[in-house]
């Protein structure tokens, strides 16, 4: 397990949660992937180590740690959600460029929202914790 991992298993522990075989295999899953992975993804790699695994444990496991912040859930344009442990450092985030035609990701965290989240603030008097853009288009290659 990474560094990373085990701080998120330590921060899960404090919290309540229990540390599963399941759960910590769902976490090398995603762990050592660069790129989003779907329920059903994560649900077939963890079946290789774990075959009894049933997928409301991914499902479950993946809220948690969506709840806790150490995933981001991305939309596929085929409606279908897809997951990929966050590795920014603290305070860092990122954001998605979804082609709509063959499915690419690709990620960017210069959003420079700052202004614009203030300038709600100020209007709606709605205190703004985080956000999330997804852009969809297409790639280079599908233009």
């Amino acid at each position: 397990m990474s560094t990373s991992t085990n701080q998120i298993i330590k921060s899960l522990k404090k919290s309540g949660y229990k540390i599963t075989p399941q759960r910590k295999l769902i976490l090398d899953v995603l762990n050592n992937s660069d790129h989003h992975l779907s329920p059903a993804n994560i649900y077939n790699k963890v079946r290789e180590k774990y075959p009894e695994i049933g997928l409301v444990t991914v499902y479950r496991t993946l809220e948690i740690l969506d709840k806790a912040g150490y995933i981001c859930r991305l939309t596929l344009p085929s409606g279908l959600a897809a997951y990929l442990l966050k590795r920014c450092p603290s305070g860092q985030h990122h954001h998605h460029l979804v082609c709509q035609c063959c499915g690419k990701v690709v990620n960017f965290n210069n959003c420079n929202l700052a202004e614009l989240e203030k300038e709600i603030t100020d209007e709606t008097g709605f205190v703004i914790s985080s956000h999330t853009i997804e852009l969809n288009g297409k790639c280079p290659a599908c233009q």
